[in-house]
């Protein structure tokens, strides 16, 4: 099949489209990312004082690992009702959530006022932030890749993805600033809470913008198709987890397999590089945040390139060269790191988020391409954050502990090689998805007669045509 022959929406909507998604995904992505920083920096001191340094920093990060457990549901519960209810409503909810938890976690009283209690409420918080990043992602992306024209639907989908780094950038930023103005006794006193308490008012430009947009055209024409074969008896709806599980098994092994080199190295060379650095070759904290901060604008100017790049020769060929460059790069970043100087820190980081950004790129418009209209969410959802429970989820952590029993980055570096050669795995045999048309992955071919058609046949239709 052809390109969609539905005509791509007016450049200004377009863009108001983009707009709402990346603003929301930034906000977003700063609060779940401000937290993993404090969780290197100083959250072991403050809600688990007493142990070994870096027994504390552990179970810092083991709370950090809690919001990726939290994900998987999130992508449930919003899959669900994203995919009955709509994408924008679902994303409104999400964006609430996660900048009142942001913005409490600003708020807590550490171990030293109310002992025990101090990191059960962090946890607690850190599961909300999870839940609603769970349905943030999916939403986001598919607002964007249902409204976009087809020919360019990996840059324009790429631009949420570039909310990662830009909250990223964000809250390094901004803890970067407090730690360089602020003394250590008093960024550990009250300056941490800061950037915890700005989420407030990002939360309040993120509603903003995305209460400004309409719902995508292409789930409200598949909803209306769905609502007049109900109304006629012709067909029962299944729910939709229900028609992922059954139409779209494979597709949803194929995103988890894909996003384990993503999702490993991301947060190595961004969260455990801060301990790293600190901890193991001695620079300061000041040094490594500045590190992450600058390469996190490089990683932001390359992910719309990438994506773009998928336009002109498929999402595949993009995402395989991103998993090969990180597992190449896995030695070199730790050897750079250990030189202790700033020039090479910075490289290390900045080579290792560009390999990243090609895997993380083409990602949106791939896994939408994967799944009908009508359980998009729910499948595309499922497969990016499920795998999060066993990719970024222990990833600071089981490296910290690697780093804790092995004094070496070795282990940690065979870690990120192993990841990458499950997603070259998985990416390998998925089919190519770059020409396939949203609106017409409605169920006007069975599965099985897709699937014995091959990759050839399948680029161009659904990866397993289901009712929409």
């Amino acid at each position: 099949m052809a390109a969609p022959a539905t005509s791509p929406p007016a450049p200004t909507s377009l863009k108001r489209i983009v707009a709402a998604s990346l603003i929301g995904t930034t906000v977003e992505w700063y609060d779940f990312f401000l937290y993993g920083s404090a969780a290197a920096l100083v959250f072991n001191k403050l809600f688990f004082p007493g142990s070994d340094p870096l027994v504390g920093t552990l179970l810092s990060f083991l709370t950090y690992a809690v919001g990726f457990a939290a994900r998987p549901v999130g992508a449930l519960v919003f899959g669900h009702y994203g995919d009955r209810l709509g994408r924008k409503k679902l994303l409104v909810l999400s964006l609430l959530m996660m900048g009142g938890a942001t913005f409490a976690i600003g708020l807590l009283p550490t171990h030293a006022t109310v002992g025990t209690a101090a990191p059960v409420l962090l946890t607690v918080l850190r599961l909300v932030q999870g839940f609603a990043l769970g349905g943030e992602w999916g939403g986001a992306v598919l607002l964007v890749s249902e409204h976009g024209d087809a020919r360019r639907r990996g840059f324009w989908a790429s631009w949420p993805q570039t909310g990662a780094p830009a909250g990223q950038l964000l809250a390094t930023g901004v803890l970067s600033v407090m730690t360089a103005l602020l003394s250590d006794a008093a960024f550990a006193s009250w300056g941490w809470r800061v950037p915890f308490l700005l989420s407030g008012v990002l939360v309040v430009v993120g509603l903003w913008v995305r209460l400004s947009v309409d719902e995508s055209p292409v789930f409200k024409a598949a909803l209306a198709s769905a609502e007049v074969r109900r109304a006629e008896g012709t067909a029962v709806e299944k729910t939709p987890l229900v028609a992922v599980l059954k139409y779209h098994w494979r597709d949803v092994l194929i995103a988890m397999g894909a996003r384990m080199a993503e999702n490993i190295s991301y947060y190595v060379i961004t969260a455990f590089v801060l301990v790293y650095a600190t901890s193991h070759t001695g620079l300061s904290q000041q040094t490594a945040l500045n590190a992450v901060l600058i390469a996190s604008a490089l990683h932001f100017a390359v992910i719309p390139a990438w994506g773009a790049l998928s336009d002109r020769i498929g999402r595949r060929p993009v995402y395989l060269l991103g998993a090969v460059g990180v597992a190449a790069w896995a030695f070199p970043f730790f050897a750079l790191v250990d030189s202790r100087q700033f020039g090479l820190l910075l490289l290390a980081v900045s080579v290792g988020l560009v390999f990243h950004g090609a895997m993380y790129a083409p990602q949106a418009a791939f896994f939408a391409e994967m799944f009908a209209t009508r359980m998009r969410y729910s499948g595309a959802s499922i497969g990016a954050q499920f795998s999060s429970v066993a990719a970024g989820a222990p990833a600071p952590l089981i490296a910290t502990a690697l780093l804790a029993d092995f004094d070496s980055p070795t282990p940690i570096a065979l870690y990120v090689i192993a990841a990458a050669l499950l997603t070259l795995v998985a990416v390998g045999v998925a089919r190519e998805t770059r020409s396939r048309d949203l609106a017409a992955v409605d169920g006007t071919a069975t599965a099985g007669a897709l699937r014995a058609s091959g990759p050839g046949a399948a680029e161009g239709g659904a990866s397993s045509a289901v009712p929409s």
